[in-house]
């Protein structure tokens, strides 16, 4: 299984509400303010989210939406904004709509003022069945057929950003970011935006690092990241996420599904601007995919799913640059099933941290967004 298209469900099994105000059961972990369900289209499949802080203060969130499953045809960029940070959220607008499913976004407000929305296109809706499936369901047959020859389908897939000049009022026809990986890039304090993850459509399928140096218009291949002794990253490293620490440094953490170390973060480090990267390494976190955060006061938050009983969200905090962890901090506990997760975390104005994920809700076969609001 070496594509691209069928990772985001089959890895998932490897590892194993509809308005602003529906709260849900708090978390019993000491520092959870609260949680609640923000998405406002209960008839849709939220998936794969990011939160982003905006310099003037707004939150900024991105998905894929107007889904109907984990793997459908459907899938669009939505993405919504939140003057007051968290307490309520606009109503979603759509960043991108193609011929074929658009899965993930990431997101990334530059010191420009360009907000950067990434994601990547997938047909895995036609494999193992989903098709077949959906043999007499209208809406799928007529999705698929927007493209009605494979070799023109294949075209659409590829890894893609989308760039807004005027606050997100409009956006930019896709851009070719190389590799893709959930959260999208990170800007390092030279400027240049840094974008660590998988090239997903190339043979190689190389894990490692596309740079840009005007401001997320275009983007090239920079370096690679070694593979672990007895690992294989074409097949088991994916999902990667990256920031830059106060010492200059860049840490880079990878999901892992070789063998050694499996449903485990690996992490590695950069300290030559991304030229060059150690070998990936295990830090004792079992959960993924990972996001990295740093604060204000140069800590560093780690935010990543927990995809086993209790299902939920988990949080750790580094004080030395990511060389060590905290014990892990709770934000949810109460999920239906593993699938869930893909955590992103910003620090509010006041040093709160708010979190987003999504989840499948145990009252529905859909999944939503949510949002934690806690304090280390």
């Amino acid at each position: 299984m070496d594509t691209a298209q069928t990772r985001r469900r089959f890895l998932a099994t490897t590892a194993a509400l509809a308005t602003p105000q529906i709260f849900l059961p708090r978390s019993h972990a000491a520092g959870v303010i609260e949680t609640k369900v923000i998405s406002q289209q209960e008839n849709y499949y939220h998936g794969w989210p990011t939160v982003g802080r905006c310099a003037n203060g707004d939150l900024f969130a991105v998905w894929s939406g107007r889904r109907v499953g984990h793997v459908c045809p459907f899938g669009t960029v939505e993405c919504m904004r939140s003057h007051d940070e968290g307490k309520t959220w606009t109503f979603p607008r759509t960043v991108h709509d193609g011929l074929i499913d658009d899965r993930d976004a990431g997101f990334l407000e530059t010191k420009e003022g360009t907000l950067l929305v990434t994601s990547f296109t997938s047909l895995a809706y036609e494999t193992h069945g989903y098709l077949e499936k959906h043999a007499d369901d209208p809406a799928w047959q007529a999705a698929h057929s927007r493209i009605p020859d494979e070799g023109e389908r294949k075209k659409e897939l590829g890894c893609w950003a989308y760039r807004s000049t005027d606050g997100g009022k409009t956006f930019s026809n896709r851009i070719d970011t190389v590799v893709n990986s959930p959260h999208g890039p990170t800007q390092l304090s030279d400027g240049r935006l840094l974008y660590l993850g998988k090239q997903l459509w190339t043979d190689e399928k190389k894990i490692g690092a596309a740079i840009s140096e005007d401001d997320g218009q275009s983007w090239t291949w920079f370096s690679e990241i070694p593979t672990r002794d007895g690992d294989d990253p074409t097949k088991s490293y994916h999902e990667l996420h990256q920031i830059e620490c106060a010492d200059g440094s860049i840490l880079a953490q990878i999901r892992n599904h070789n063998k050694t170390n499996a449903g485990e973060t690996l992490q590695c480090r950069s300290t030559d601007g991304g030229k060059t990267w150690s070998t990936p390494e295990a830090i004792g976190v079992w959960g993924l995919p990972s996001h990295l955060l740093r604060l204000r006061d140069d800590r560093l938050v780690m935010s990543y799913g927990y995809r086993r009983k209790p299902f939920g969200n988990q949080a750790r905090i580094s004080e030395d640059n990511g060389k060590t962890w905290s014990d892990p901090i709770t934000l949810s506990d109460d999920g239906a099933s593993g699938d869930l997760g893909y955590p992103s975390t910003v620090e509010l104005s006041n040093g709160t941290l708010l979190t987003i994920w999504y989840e499948k809700m145990p009252d529905s076969s859909l999944a939503r967004l949510r949002q934690a609001t806690w304090k280390v």
